[in-house]
């Protein structure tokens, strides 16, 4: 970075070339005399669509190449949808500025039905997500669950070209790339428990202070709080795609209220609390509420999945 000049790194996809866009353009309206440039990249994430994420590495693999052109400067900040960030970053990386959250919650996606419930037995969904396919399991256990992998515009064309009944996405994307009329019903995130940090953009960038500076105008407290609580309970139990753990923060006045879950990949276990505490307690909050899912059937779910919690 150059006090006149800074470079943002990117996913390809149409939504995150949405996403870093809006960021450069909420820079230049923050800082006009700053020239902001987008280095687009394709990840390993991105090339690796015939398996599903948790079979092929994880949600850090949308991220890696982003991080390493931080690192050799190449780039100075990288734009992220924060539910694909792992929970610990490299060394000499930061999460700089959290911006205002969007829509968290779950879309049923259908050229044919009206809502979930209305899926007639044997229906196909489509979904590369464990926790979307552990929670439609336990739902609708009738269904079929096919694996949908590739970006909005992909899994909308496989829609339209009859592979699935119906998909589940997230609103926030569809919404940020104007498909809005797609959305048939936006589940319930009492019910359909979102994904960590669903909604939310995240700026990750080198740990500098002048950066942290430049970026200060973009920040959001009350969503950062949110995702305070929702990011120390995924990590504490995994922080990665491999486990179905969902987790959906609100804030109210000086209070922040967690639903957390944890399932079976069948959807034959789910093992779901709240937590709430005043909200300059959030990642303790969330760390204690991943605790208690633990005694209470998570620790033996995740076991059987190979994982030591």
């Amino acid at each position: 970075m150059t006090a006149r000049a800074l470079r943002i790194a990117t996913r390809r996809s149409a939504l995150a070339m949405w996403q870093a866009e809006h960021v450069a353009t909420r820079l230049r309206e923050a800082h006009p005399a700053l020239e902001v440039t987008l280095l687009p990249m394709t990840t390993q994430g991105d090339r690796e669509l015939s398996r599903s994420l948790a079979t092929s590495g994880g949600k850090g693999l949308f991220v890696k190449e982003l991080e390493a052109a931080m690192l050799e400067e190449r780039a100075d900040i990288a734009v992220h949808s924060m539910k694909d960030v792992p929970a610990q970053l490299p060394d000499g990386l930061a999460l700089t500025a959290i911006l205002a959250a969007e829509n968290p919650r779950d879309a049923f996606v259908s050229n044919r039905f009206e809502r979930l419930d209305a899926l007639p037995q044997g229906a196909t969904v489509g979904t590369a997500s464990l926790r979307r396919q552990s929670q439609l399991r336990a739902a609708r256990p009738d269904l079929e669950i096919g694996l949908l992998r590739g970006n909005v515009n992909t899994r909308l064309r496989k829609l339209d070209d009859g592979e699935f009944d119906a998909i589940l996405l997230a609103c926030a994307g569809l919404q940020r790339l104007g498909f809005d009329t797609r959305i048939r019903e936006a589940l319930d995130p009492s019910a359909f428990v979102p994904a960590c940090a669903q909604g939310i953009i995240g700026i990750e960038s080198r740990d500098d202070g002048k950066l942290r500076d430049l970026l200060a105008p973009l920040h959001d407290d009350p969503t950062a709080i949110r995702l305070a609580a929702e990011r120390a309970f995924s990590a504490r139990l995994g922080g990665a795609c491999t486990v179905p753990v969902a987790g959906h923060a609100r804030l109210d006045g000086e209070r922040i209220h967690l639903d957390g879950l944890v399932a079976s990949p069948d959807g034959t276990r789910l093992v779901r609390g709240q937590h709430s505490a005043p909200a300059a307690e959030a990642a303790a909050m969330g760390e204690a509420l991943a605790e208690r899912l633990l005694t209470e059937g998570a620790r033996a779910i995740l076991g059987d999945m190979g994982i030591n919690a």
